[in-house]
């Protein structure tokens, strides 16, 4: 049987699942403007969120320019994109959220600048027992996070960033099973 089957039609969260999004970017990609970016952008998809990500063209600034000056041009180059580029984007984003059900955020590369902007946080709940809260508390207690939230957020990106080869392959297998299934027999 379909996993939507044992779900409900709700999925996780008892909220409707988004509908597919296999062609979100390419069809990001060809709703952009060609000359929006160096080369085809980073679109990341999740059940809540499209992140869009372009590079731009880096400033000429000539050899003799410091680290802080690139970085200084880099953040410009950033700004002044996202400024001349914001009511195209509201519109392919309003396209892009009616079409595939999900939030979409943008974010521009420049050299070895990088900025996200309009990003999305979704909630999650969870019940933690006291040793996990004790952790979370540790954290918020030394000043690491303000809070509980904030701590949970600081734990799941230590994850992502020390686990992140073996999530990749979490993710490639996730996506094997999901295909079996749809190959699957139907009853």
């Amino acid at each position: 049987m379909r996993r939507e089957h044992f779900m409900g039609p709700w999925g996780r969260g008892g909220r409707a699942e988004p509908p597919a999004a296999d062609d979100a970017a390419a069809w990001i990609t060809g709703a952009l403007p060609d000359d929006w970016f160096t080369a085809r952008p980073d679109v990341t998809i999740d059940r809540d969120e499209i992140l869009i990500v372009g590079r731009l063209p880096e400033p000429d600034l000539g050899d003799e320019a410091s680290a802080a000056e690139r970085a200084s041009a880099e953040a410009g180059r950033i700004a002044s994109w996202r400024e001349s580029t914001r009511e195209r984007r509201i519109g392919i984003a309003k396209q892009a959220e009616h079409r595939y059900r999900r939030k979409v955020s943008w974010g521009a590369t420049c050299g070895e600048s990088a900025e996200l902007f309009t990003t999305f946080s979704a909630p999650a709940m969870t019940r933690l027992r006291q040793p996990e809260r004790q952790v979370l508390d540790t954290l918020v207690d030394a000043g690491v996070a303000r809070s509980r939230s904030e701590a949970l957020a600081w734990c799941v990106r230590l994850v992502g960033e020390h686990a992140d080869q073996w999530l990749g392959q979490l993710r490639e297998a996730m996506g094997a099973v999901d295909e079996l299934r749809r190959q699957g027999p139907t009853i």
